[in-house]
């Protein structure tokens, strides 16, 4: 069951005087990988097939993946009205295709991809919380801590699975942090350049990741401050078991602030190159 809808946003807030345009852009981009839940879900119930609980969660958590690319979609197409997100969101699906019919997960097994989607769960929840902070739109905020609590919630769906295969598995410490930095740096793989990509650049552009990518992380990574990494960290440290508070926890997360600051400096001298 859904915590939310659609109609629980109050879309008549909207006031266009407060849209942020480099927001605008990341938007955009993540309706789109949002949208695409529904694909992600068909994986996971591959990779966990004769698991009926986890199956039935993942139906449950495809179906608040897609909301939030609607609701996001939504409030892109009412700060630009340009902005075709059905037509976007095809050409995403035809251009960037997940293995939905794979029997056994790419991480090695079954608790390395829920430690994988526990990071990812850390990142959505990070991101969104960042992106209602930097914001001064009323329906935004709204629509970005919605999705946050939503990707906490996710957060400890996966984590609550992960305990159990960790019982049959037994994935060492070492292992769980070894998939973790591994998804953690998947964040500039083609899944997010391509959804900038289709959601920013015209029709008909030819795709260029390492444009795409720059475009999308040079305008992300400018909106962290110190907490959020702090509470990524401590989400990470969590799904690799390691204290989630604590001197550690709070030496990675000020070594992760100033290596996305750094990564952001970096794209934007990316950005400010001459096409």
């Amino acid at each position: 069951m859904k915590h939310w809808t659609l109609d629980d946003i109050d879309w008549h807030r909207f006031d266009p005087a407060l849209v942020d345009p480099e927001i605008v852009a990341l938007v955009k981009s993540a309706a789109m990988v949002e949208r695409n839940g529904d694909d992600y879900a068909l994986y996971l119930k591959g990779v966990f097939a004769d698991d009926p609980d986890f199956r039935a969660a993942a139906d449950l958590w495809a179906v608040e993946e897609v909301q939030h690319g609607d609701a996001l979609g939504r409030w892109a197409s009412l700060a630009d009205p340009s902005f075709d997100y059905s037509g976007c969101f095809l050409r995403y699906r035809a251009g960037y295709k997940i293995d939905v019919r794979a029997d056994a997960s790419r991480r090695g097994s079954r608790s390395g991809e829920l430690v994988a989607r526990c990071i990812v769960e850390t990142g959505t929840s990070s991101y969104y919380t960042a992106l209602a902070d930097a914001s001064a739109e009323p329906v935004l905020v709204q629509v970005c801590r919605l999705i946050a609590a939503d990707e906490y919630r996710h957060f400890k769906l996966f984590y609550d699975h992960l305990r159990r295969y960790l019982a049959r598995e037994n994935l060492s410490r070492l292992g769980r942090f070894q998939v973790a930095l591994s998804r953690a740096t998947e964040s500039e793989d083609d899944e997010l350049a391509f959804a900038y990509h289709v959601s920013n650049e015209p029709e008909g552009a030819s795709y260029d990741h390492q444009r795409c990518i720059a475009g999308y992380m040079g305008r992300a990574m400018g909106f962290y401050r110190q907490p959020h990494l702090d509470r990524a960290m401590g989400m990470m440290f969590k799904a690799v078991g390691l204290p989630p508070r604590g001197m550690l926890s709070s030496w990675a997360g000020r070594a992760a602030f100033r290596l996305v600051q750094w990564r952001h400096g970096r794209y934007q001298r990316v950005l400010a190159k001459p096409a």
